[in-house]
C-alpha cells in the first residue's frame, strides 16, 4: 500500500507515458496485471495466502493470450517419461542459452502444478478408459507429454477454469484497463501502477492501484509485427513499462515465429489463425506445391523438429521455389479425426474457404512467442524491488534461444506459483514504505514527481509503420543491412514523436493521450530494444536467424544481453560473460534455489556485466 504522504512517482529512469493525472485510487497488497494462466494463477495463490489482491486486465477477464493456446501444456505425466527427459528436450530446443536451473525447476515442479490446475477445475482430454490424461507429441519432444483439452482448445479450457476460480474467490478485478506506468516510493521501491480504464465498471479514465508488490503477467508483444498469432492486446505493454521503470530485459532478439500459421496472402496483417503443432504431432506432413516432403532428411524428427528449424526450412524452400508459403497436408486424418481432435482449427480453415479434410492447408511462419522479456530470477523477481514478472512477458531463462513447444503454459503456471510463495504472509513486503498508514480507499494519487519526464507519444497511425518496418527488417530473416534499415526507420519515428512536443515543438501535431497512442508508443519502445539486441547478436542461434552470419558461434555469443533504457530513451546493451542466467552478483550466494523471501541476486546492487 502507498503510505499517506509518500510520493508515488515513476521509476528510476524518470520516464513515464504522457497521460492525465490519476483521478482515483484503490489499495491492495498485490496487484496482478494480466489475466492469462500466469496472472490468474498468481492472483489465486496470493489471495489464498491472505494477500489483498487486485487483478487488472486489458480486456475482459477471459480475453488474454492463454485462451488462444491450441496445442496444450507439456509435463512429464506419461508412463516412462521423466523430468530429466523433458529437461533434455528443452535444453536442446534452447540452443545453448537456457538456464539449466530454471529449466530443472520447470520440469520438476511442473507435474504437480498441472495437478493443482486440475484441482482448480481444468478438464483435460482423457484416454478412452477415462482414467489417464491423453497425451500427444509436438515439435522437439521425444515423448508424448502434451496434455490437451477439447482437442485443440486447451488454452480456452484453462482460461475458463481459472476465470471461474477467480470469480468464485471474489477477487477484485479491474477489466478493460491498460496499465501505464509503475509507481515507486522515494527509495525506488514498487508502490503500485497507474492505469487507464476504458469506460467500463466502477472507474473510468486514469487511476492507480497502490500496492507494494506488482506482478506483470501482460503476455507477449506479437503485435510489433504485421502478421502474428497474438491477439490485438499483445502490444508489449509490460516490457515497455518495465523498461521505463528501470528494469532489465533480456533475450528480446529471440522471437519465435510459429512455422505453421494459416497463410491468408502477402498483404494479410494482424492476428492470423494458428495451425497447432499438434497437427504435425498427429502425423501431418509439410509439403511444397509439388507435394514433396521437404523436412525429411533435414532433421531426425522431420516435421517435428524444433520450431526454429521448421520455420527456417519453410522459408528456405519457399525461396527455392519462388513462392511465399508451403502446405500442411493432413487429408489422411479423415473427417472424423478433424472434427473430434481439431475442431477449432477445422472451423478456422473452413471460415477462410479451406477444407483440410480435402485440401492441403497453406501455411507460412508468423510472429508467435517472445522467448525473452523482463529478466527475473527463479522467484519471478525483477531488478526493480517489488516488481515481479511471469508468463510470456518474463525472461526466466527457461526458453533460451527458442521455446520448446507447449512449455509456455507450464512456465506461466510454475513461476506464478513461485511468485505467490515469495509473497506469502510472513515474508517482508518487498517495497513497504516506512510509514504504513494506508491511503483511504478512493483517495487521489499524489502528483508525479517534478523529476519525471513525460514520454512523447507516437501517433496511433504510426503503429502500422512500426509493424511493417519490423516485419521487413527484423522478421524471420535478418541481416546487418535489414536491421540497420529498421533501426533508422524506428529512430526517425522516435525523433518525430519528440519533435512534436516540448518547447522546441515543430509543426508536427502531438497525438492526444489515449489507448491507441499509448499502445503505439509501447510498440515503438519494444521494437527499438529488439532491433538493438538483434544487431548485436552476430550469429544464427535458435529463432534468431542472421543471413549474414549463418553459423552458430558458441565461442563469442553463448551469452545473454541485458538491456535497459539510457539517456534519451536509447537502449543500452550489456553483455553477460557466459550463458549463466541470471548472473550472480558480487557477494551474492552462488547458484542454487534461494528460500522464498531470501535476497535475490537479481536485486543486488552492482550486478556484474561485461
Amino acid at each position: 500500500m502507498t503510505a499517506t504522504g509518500t510520493a508515488a512517482v515513476p521509476g528510476p529512469t524518470g520516464i513515464r507515458l504522457t497521460a492525465p493525472a490519476p483521478g482515483w485510487a484503490i489499495d491492495a497488497d498485490v496487484v496482478v496485471v494480466g489475466s492469462g494462466v500466469a496472472g490468474l494463477t498468481a492472483a489465486l495463490r496470493c489471495a489464498a495466502a491472505g494477500r489483498r489482491t487486485v487483478v487488472v486486465t486489458k480486456a475482459r477477464l477471459d480475453d488474454g493470450s492463454t485462451r488462444w493456446a491450441q496445442g496444450g501444456i507439456a509435463a512429464a505425466l506419461g508412463e516412462g517419461d521423466t523430468p530429466e527427459q523433458h529437461l533434455a528436450d528443452t535444453l536442446v530446443a534452447g540452443a545453448g542459452l537456457c538456464d539449466e536451473e530454471a529449466v530443472r525447476t520447470l520440469v520438476t515442479e511442473g507435474p504437480a502444478a498441472v495437478g493443482r490446475l486440475i484441482e482448480a477445475g481444468a478438464r483435460f482430454d482423457t484416454t478412452p478408459g477415462g482414467e489417464d490424461i491423453a497425451l500427444t507429441r509436438e515439435g522437439g519432444h521425444h515423448r508424448r507429454r502434451i496434455a490437451h483439452a477439447g482437442g485443440d482448445a486447451t488454452g480456452a479450457e484453462i482460461s475458463r477454469a481459472l476465470v471461474a476460480a477467480v470469480r468464485a474467490a471474489g477477487l477484485r478485478t479491474v477489466e478493460n484497463a491498460l496499465v501505464l506506468d509503475l509507481l515507486t516510493d522515494d527509495r525506488g521501491r514498487t508502490a503500485g501502477v497507474t492505469l487507464h480504464v476504458m469506460d467500463e465498471g466502477r472507474h473510468d479514465g486514469v487511476g492507480a492501484v497502490h500496492a507494494p508488490a506488482v506482478v506483470l503477467a501482460t503476455g507477449g508483444m506479437g503485435q510489433v509485427f504485421s502478421a502474428t498469432t497474438n491477439p490485438a492486446v499483445s502490444t508489449g505493454d509490460g516490457v515497455a513499462l518495465a523498461l521505463r521503470a528501470g528494469a532489465e530485459v533480456s533475450d528480446l532478439e529471440f522471437v519465435q515465429f510459429h512455422p505453421t500459421v494459416l497463410y491468408l496472402g502477402a498483404e494479410a496483417e494482424g492476428q492470423q489463425p494458428l495451425i497447432s503443432e499438434a497437427v504435425r504431432g498427429e502425423g501431418a506432413h509439410l509439403v511444397d506445391a509439388d507435394g514433396h516432403r521437404f523436412m525429411v532428411g533435414q532433421h531426425e524428427l522431420a516435421e517435428l523438429a524444433p520450431r526454429d528449424i521448421v520455420a527456417k526450412a519453410i522459408m528456405r524452400r519457399a525461396h527455392e521455389t519462388g513462392t511465399d508459403h508451403m502446405f500442411l497436408d493432413a487429408r489422411h486424418f479423415g473427417a472424423a479425426m478433424w472434427e473430434t481432435r481439431f475442431p477449432t482449427i477445422l472451423a478456422a480453415c473452413r471460415s477462410h474457404g479451406i477444407d483440410p479434410v480435402t485440401q492441403p492447408i497453406p501455411v507460412a511462419p508468423a510472429a508467435h512467442y517472445a522467448s525473452g522479456g523482463i529478466r527475473t530470477d527463479l522467484w519471478g523477481r525483477t531488478t526493480v524491488p517489488g516488481l515481479y514478472a511471469c508468463g510470456e512477458v518474463a525472461c526466466t531463462g527457461v526458453h533460451g534461444a527458442n521455446r520448446l513447444a507447449s512449455n509456455s503454459l507450464l512456465e506461466g503456471l510454475v513461476f506464478a506459483e513461485r511468485i505467490a510463495a515469495d509473497l506469502a504472509p510472513g515474508e517482508p513486503d518487498p517495497a513497504a514504505p516506512e510509514d504504513t498508514t494506508a491511503a483511504p480507499e478512493g483517495a487521489p494519487v499524489p502528483a508525479a514527481s517534478p523529476r519525471a519526464t513525460a514520454l512523447p507519444l507516437l501517433a496511433p497511425e504510426a503503429r502500422t509503420q512500426v509493424q511493417r518496418v519490423m516485419t521487413a527488417g527484423a522478421g524471420v530473416l535478418r541481416s546487418a543491412r535489414s536491421l540497420a534499415r529498421a533501426a533508422d526507420a524506428l529512430d526517425r519515428l522516435h525523433r518525430d514523436a519528440a519533435a512534436a512536443t516540448g518547447d522546441d515543438a515543430t509543426d508536427l501535431k502531438a497525438p492526444a493521450p489515449g489507448v491507441e497512442a499509448w499502445e503505439a508508443t509501447n510498440l515503438l519502445c519494444v521494437a527499438r530494444v529488439l532491433v538493438a539486441a538483434a544487431q548485436r547478436r552476430e550469429e544464427t542461434r535458435g529463432c534468431h536467424w542472421r543471413e549474414d552470419h549463418p553459423g552458430r558461434d558458441d565461442t563469442a555469443w553463448r551469452r545473454h544481453f541485458r538491456i535497459t533504457l539510457g539517456p534519451g530513451r536509447t537502449p543500452v546493451v550489456h553483455t553477460t560473460e557466459t550463458a549463466a542466467f541470471p548472473p550472480t552478483a558480487p557477494g551474492a550466494p552462488g547458484p542454487g534455489t534461494p528460500a522464498p523471501g531470501a535476497p535475490s541476486p537479481v536485486h543486488a546492487p552492482g550486478a556484474a556485466t561485461a
